[in-house]
């Protein structure tokens, strides 16, 4: 697999400009490729999208002679939002949910190769013996479903105010009817310990937080710890952790999930309709990644 090109370190917001392109007056055809300096825009250079993207890079032609640079996510929705802004050129590594897809017209480039996968789901993973300890905790771990409109509402109030816990505390407040679902059947707590854990990502900083409020409301004490993702599968495997919400299957997470299936309880999908790409805003006239042409 081609190895990233530029460190984390090296990568500053300009660069990032710079690959966003500079004109919009060829954003729109044959001159996109170019107008974008053949460069994706991309985030941490371990995460699962990143390795996606890479592996795109070497199935496509089109993609012959690109550059993914690697940054963090808050300088790549910073490029994101100016290139928008004047209606520039860009491409960027994307993922849904995303609060981005709730405040911009984005689209999906096609990806007939299946380079960055197909749809998936995310689980929510327990330790094993949760269920006899706290039947109650796992029943409602094992309730919590909801939709990507719905995670992508929360995400986005989390990134205009700076801060998730307000944004899972409002909308717990606002969808009672959703809480009322997950809740179903399940006692009031008293006090018991629920120990979560979660990569520092958008969406499972909304889901988990929006978890955290629930349990608090029904009377439990509850500890939610960011971590490598990993740690965050080994730390439900080891019983560390009781559980997560962030299990990206059947392709991103893939290898931690077969590596630690048989130590754990797989609750199913809490989301359906993830999905892993390349992102472009809607006025780019690209529709496919086969649309792009190689760096000559």
């Amino acid at each position: 697999m081609r190895k990233l090109k530029h460190s984390i370190a090296a990568i500053g917001l300009s660069s990032l400009l710079v690959a966003a392109g500079c004109s919009n007056d060829d954003s729109n055809g044959d001159n996109f490729s170019e107008n974008v300096n053949y460069t994706i825009s991309g985030i941490e250079s371990g995460a699962g999208i990143m390795q996606a993207a890479d592996r795109a890079l070497d199935e496509y032609d089109s993609l012959e002679g690109w550059t993914l640079l690697p940054s963090s996510t808050g300088p790549m929705a910073i490029a994101l939002d100016n290139a928008i802004r004047d209606e520039d050129p860009i491409i960027i590594t994307g993922w849904t949910p995303h609060w981005m897809f709730a405040k911009y017209d984005l689209k999906y480039l096609e990806d007939p190769k299946k380079a960055l996968g197909e749809t998936e789901h995310i689980s929510t993973m327990a330790r094993e013996g949760l269920e006899q300890d706290n039947p109650d905790a796992y029943k409602l771990l094992d309730q919590f479903k909801w939709s990507v409109e719905e995670i992508e509402s929360v995400m986005l109030e989390a990134s205009e105010e700076g801060d998730p816990e307000a944004a899972a505390r409002n909308w717990i407040e606002d969808n009672p009817d959703r809480v009322a679902e997950w809740t179903n059947g399940v006692a009031e707590g008293n006090g018991q310990e629920i120990s979560l854990t979660y990569t520092e990502q958008d969406t499972e900083l909304a889901s988990t937080n929006v978890l955290k409020h629930v349990f608090e409301d029904l009377g439990y004490e509850v500890t939610i710890t960011p971590v490598d993702i990993a740690i965050m599968w080994q730390s439900v495997a080891t019983g560390e952790a009781d559980a997560t919400l962030g299990g990206w299957l059947p392709t991103t997470h893939g290898d931690l999930y077969n590596e630690y299936k048989d130590q754990l309880v797989d609750l199913g999908a809490n989301l359906e309709g993830a999905k892993l790409g390349l992102v472009v805003p809607s006025y780019v006239e690209a529709d496919s990644i086969e649309d792009l042409k190689p760096k000559e």
